[in-house]
């Protein structure tokens, strides 16, 4: 191996693991976010959550999970699970640099891919907060993380049936972050709505978060760790080509972030008369998912295009899910779902390779598996150690119920008015509070 081709090797597997690092750093702006946006008798029982399900993701993704995404043949339909009868351990297989070797190590590939599955199990966390049992949940991780997302990303990522019919995903808009919202709403209407979020005559009465600062942070985390996801799945740094693209895609993802708050903000001044900062959170979010199924391709106004009308749609979905009384506190289902569709749609406007039948066989493919598959597994915790827990315990707060503590011990919300008050779920639209809704108590 000359000198160049082993300072191209180190470099390729640095820019790998820092990328990773990042994208790792996205489990931050989760917590961070979710926690901002659940009420206070719940935030110490999210942040377990997500602590422990990315501990979960990382285990099940080396235990099992890698193996069924990238050991299999291409072009099939399951993956194989050879590896279980012995072999080499492909974690390990590669771990210096030769002739026959990829231009990076292995251990950094499954490094950048394991911090992706738990991007997608995190989705799911924000969906079902403030009424799962904490225990179901994570058992749903270790399926998730191990089997379900794995699955469809060797359809995809690892040469399966979908990418042999020409589905193009760069990053993820659809293979993990549309998988993560099927698993999600299968959860959700297993669980239905939190008590008192829904009236009988079917108003929709605000949850407020508890904490905006937080999940404005948080916001900014996820936007940061972004740059990783979106600049690492490039794959390579060492030439001039591939330096370029990365350029390209970092600027072009943070274009489409910035254009999903500019129209989500517009949008919720025009819709409800004030400027909503929870819909300008989930429209910079919404922005970045939008752009992640091609950053390479658009120019950097087309990929603020893209993003803009992901923050849109967004603010329309949200809404429009509160409608239909499925409850997600902080439109993680409309955020990862419903933009990461548009996303995996609009890779064929400005990639000529892509094509529009190839991207919606992708769609279809990913949500009914995924949605499927979580769905039994949902069913199926809910049958063994129910999946809910006591709507004295919801009354409560799930802290005290589940952790038994509370993250805010000398300001407790649910000591004092036994609850707490609500505003719409993943910002539930200003106009709502503005317009004396009534507040659950």
């Amino acid at each position: 191996m000359s000198e160049l081709s082993e300072l191209s090797y180190a470099l390729d597997t640095f820019y790998f693991l820092i990328c990773g690092i990042l994208v790792m750093w996205m489990a931050a702006g989760f917590s961070m976010l979710e926690a901002g946006l659940v009420r206070s008798k719940n935030t110490a029982e999210i942040l377990t959550k997500n602590i422990a399900l990315f501990a979960i993701a990382c285990t099940m993704y080396l235990l099992l999970g890698y193996y069924l995404m990238y050991s299999s043949s291409a072009g099939g339909f399951l993956p194989s699970f050879g590896f279980l009868l012995g072999g080499e351990n492909t974690v390990d297989a590669v771990t210096a640099g030769g002739d026959d070797a990829p231009y990076y190590s292995m251990r950094s590939d499954f490094f950048f891919q394991v911090v992706f599955v738990a991007t997608a199990m995190s989705i799911v966390s924000g969906a079902v907060a403030e009424r799962m049992k904490l225990w179901a949940f994570l058992a749903f991780a270790v399926v998730m993380t191990g089997v379900i997302y794995p699955v469809s990303g060797y359809w995809t990522w690892g040469g399966g049936w979908l990418a042999e019919v020409g589905y193009s995903d760069y990053a993820g808009s659809g293979i993990v972050h549309l998988a993560g919202a099927a698993a999600a709403l299968a959860g959700v209407l297993v669980l239905g709505p939190r008590k008192g979020k829904y009236g009988k005559d079917g108003s929709v009465h605000a949850i407020p978060g508890a904490n905006l600062p937080l999940a404005t942070l948080g916001t900014f985390i996820l936007w940061m760790g972004w740059f990783g996801f979106n600049g690492g799945s490039e794959l390579k740094l060492s030439d001039v080509g591939s330096a370029n693209n990365v350029a390209q895609v970092l600027v072009n993802t943070n274009a489409a972030a910035a254009g999903g708050v500019i129209f989500a903000l517009v949008l919720a001044k025009l819709w409800f008369r004030k400027a909503d900062l929870t819909m300008a959170l989930n429209g910079a979010l919404a922005g970045l998912v939008a752009i992640t199924a091609d950053p390479l391709s658009p120019s950097a106004l087309g990929a603020t295009l893209i993003g803009g009308i992901g923050g849109a749609i967004v603010v329309v979905s949200i809404v429009m899910l509160d409608k239909l009384k499925i409850d997600d506190p902080v439109g993680a289902i409309s955020v990862h779902g419903v933009v990461g569709i548009w996303g995996v749609l609009a890779v064929p406007l400005t990639n000529g390779d892509a094509a529009f039948g190839a991207q919606i066989i992708g769609i279809i493919g990913i949500f009914a598996w995924v949605f499927a598959a979580s769905l039994v597994v949902w069913l199926i915790l809910k049958a063994i150690m129910g999946v809910r827990v006591s709507e004295e315990e919801e009354y409560e707060g799930v802290d005290l119920a589940e952790c038994g503590l509370e993250a805010y011990p000398e300001f407790s919300v649910a000591k004092i008015h036994g609850g707490g008050g609500s505003r719409p779920s993943a910002g539930g639209y200003a106009a709502s509070t503005s317009a004396g809704q009534p507040r659950t108590e």
